[in-house]
């Protein structure tokens, strides 16, 4: 049995020749772990230097050092992977080879998922040759293998969300420029907006909470779930278990022993029905197919899946197959008189 042709289709054996073999992707992973390892350098710098931890470093200052790199990464991540995945179909779709690809035989799903895997597969590459940077941490001890095993499949979760909406906006426009420009909205929503929201409502609810005057027990807050739709938050809950108790509850003193959900876990729950979603709708849009209907004047109109309007190139008409003449449609015989007979 062939596992390559099973898995292997000839849209993502394309997008791998193209993305993986390109000079510019060894640039761009070279400039992503120098830009990483500078970094790490530099938090080691900072916390050594400022009289923040020890003088020497330590596995507080290798922990500390590896929550800095974790955030760093996350957003990197937030920035690169719209990039990577928002130009899919809409740039197939300007340089007009969309129309040829939907004429293959790979169906819409495989055409949107091998577009998709492609994306995240480099994006993965990028991740992984970052390994010998958080190798520092484990120099020094405090972080332990599961934990960043965590924190690696957590980014995987990410980029697949990021990596979905993009496809899906890049779907959803002709041009992509619009879909970039909406898939960062969609981000700076997810990573911004989210917690803004929920440092906003926790304030609310604390002064509503200390100025009735109530006896101090436990104050259970709803808006601890908004939190969960951060990642960042998300991100820190996995470091940090207490940190899911802490942003549930007002009263700090009065923490309880587990919160209703960690912070981590809605994440997953919440945006794997988002990347659903967003994963059917592109599907759905990529080829817009219209049915079979009948014309006033008895023509046959027959409906052809919209190859010119997917790709923007012509509008969207349907084929109509013309009727004959009506002089061609009853032809009468003419019987020849006698004397044309005779000549």
């Amino acid at each position: 049995m062939n596992w390559r042709n099973m898995v292997m289709n000839p849209v993502l054996d394309k997008e791998f020749r193209l993305r993986m073999r390109s000079p510019r992707s060894a640039i761009t992973i070279l400039a992503y772990v120098l830009v990483m390892g500078i970094f790490a350098m530099g938090i080691i710098y900072v916390l050594t230097s400022t009289g923040m931890t020890s003088s020497r470093v330590d596995s507080g200052t290798s922990r500390l050092m590896f929550y800095a790199l974790s955030i760093a990464q996350l957003v990197l991540i937030a920035f690169m992977t719209p990039a990577l995945t928002a130009g899919v179909i809409s740039g197939e779709r300007e340089k007009q080879t969309l129309n040829m690809l939907l004429t293959t035989q790979q169906s819409s799903s495989a055409i949107i998922l091998s577009k998709l895997v492609s994306s995240l597969s480099f994006m993965t590459l990028i991740i992984v040759a970052t390994l010998p940077v958080y190798s520092i941490v484990f120099l020094y001890g405090g972080v332990s293998t599961g934990q960043l095993l965590l924190v690696f499949l957590f980014y995987l979760f990410v980029m697949l969300l990021l990596g979905a909406i993009g496809v899906c906006f890049s779907t959803l426009f002709k041009k992509t420029i619009f879909a970039v420009i909406m898939t960062y909205g969609a981000g700076l929503v997810i990573f911004l907006f989210t917690g803004i929201a929920y440092l906003f409502a926790m304030s609310i609810d604390q002064a509503n909470y200390y100025s009735s005057g109530a006896a101090p027990v436990r104050a259970y807050s709803w808006v601890g779930y908004i939190l969960g739709l951060n990642p960042a938050g998300a991100l820190i809950s996995i470091f940090e278990p207490s940190f899911s108790e802490s942003a549930f509850f007002v009263q700090r003193s009065n923490l309880q022993s587990s919160a209703p959900i960690a912070l981590w876990q809605e994440f997953l729950l919440v945006y794997s029905v988002v990347i659903v979603i967003m994963l059917w709708i592109a599907i759905r849009k990529i080829r817009p197919v219209r049915g079979r209907r009948r014309g006033k004047a008895g023509q046959t109109v027959l409906a052809v899946q919209d190859v010119q309007a997917a790709s923007g190139g012509l509008h969207e008409d349907s084929v109509e197959l013309p009727t004959p003449p009506e002089g061609l449609k009853q032809m009468e015989k003419v019987e020849p008189k006698a004397g044309e007979r005779e000549k």
